[in-house]
């Protein structure tokens, strides 16, 4: 059954031109369709690694369960690594970030996503039902749905700003008149006092791993249950769909052109 959203009236659809999709024939029913590019691919990989060092060490600074079987010099010499890996592992999550940003705009149609559609949240509030277990008139999504578009605009992107303003402004605090210290000063009049600021940081940190085991479990669910590749897909950029499901996306793409076109 052909997906019941024209691409113009679908929350798939972004806030800027598109191009057409690569697609790849496997079978009479069956194609490959390129969703995840290069970059989104490897954003995705680097900040799965960054997130991973920045929590096992940032447990560590804020718990240092080592201090009380190694004393002495050996124990602030193991402090000033994991210190040193913390703050290397949030630059390479800031740069990262900043590289992601831009490919929301350089990038396909499945790199971005449009929240000031009404469309947007009237498929969010079809998805939340879908998850829900119920009676629902959710579409067929190639990308990612909307409710999982909004939960990386709250965490990877609301998230990751307040992760990065309270993470640099408590790594400057000593050196206030430092470059950086400067650049972070202001951030007390939103965050408030030393310890508010980290509590806003441990809060969102914990936040972090939460979402990271949401995402692993509805990952894994969506590639057994819809048997599109959704896991493989991080690594080649590629799922599998059936013809009738991306029949919106061919007629679109290239207005006029005959569907067999786009098979590369």
């Amino acid at each position: 059954m052909a997906n019941p959203y024209h691409l113009d009236e679908s929350s798939e659809s972004a806030f800027k031109n598109e191009y057409p999709p690569k697609i790849e024939k496997v079978t009479n029913e069956t194609v490959k369709i390129y969703v995840w590019e290069l970059p989104v691919r490897i954003f995705h990989w680097v900040n799965a690694a960054a997130i991973f060092a920045l929590m096992i060490t940032g447990i560590y600074i804020g718990n240092p369960f080592f201090d009380s079987m190694i004393q002495g010099e050996a124990s602030g010499f193991i402090m000033g690594w994991v210190r040193y890996i913390h703050f290397f592992s949030a630059f390479i999550f800031t740069v990262n970030l900043l590289v992601r940003l831009y490919w929301t705009f350089a990038g396909n149609k499945y790199a971005s996503s449009n929240l000031f559609r009404k469309i947007f949240w009237k498929d969010t509030w079809e998805s939340v039902k879908f998850y829900l277990f119920l009676k629902n008139k959710k579409p067929h999504f190639v990308g990612h749905n909307p409710l999982a578009q909004l939960s990386y605009w709250v965490v990877i992107g609301v998230g990751s700003i307040i992760m990065i303003l309270t993470g640099y402004y408590l790594y400057t605090e000593p050196q206030p008149e430092s470059f950086l210290g400067k650049l972070f000063q202001w951030v007390p009049v939103i965050f408030g006092d030393s310890f508010d600021i980290r509590s806003w940081h441990h809060l969102v940190a914990w936040a972090f791993m939460a979402f990271v085991v949401a995402h692993i479990y509805l990952s894994i669910r969506e590639d057994y249950l819809s048997k599109n590749g959704t896991m493989s897909s991080i690594f080649t950029g590629y799922k599998t769909e059936s013809k009738d499901s991306i029949e919106d996306i061919k007629d679109e793409s290239m207005p006029g052109e005959k569907n067999d076109k786009y098979y590369m």
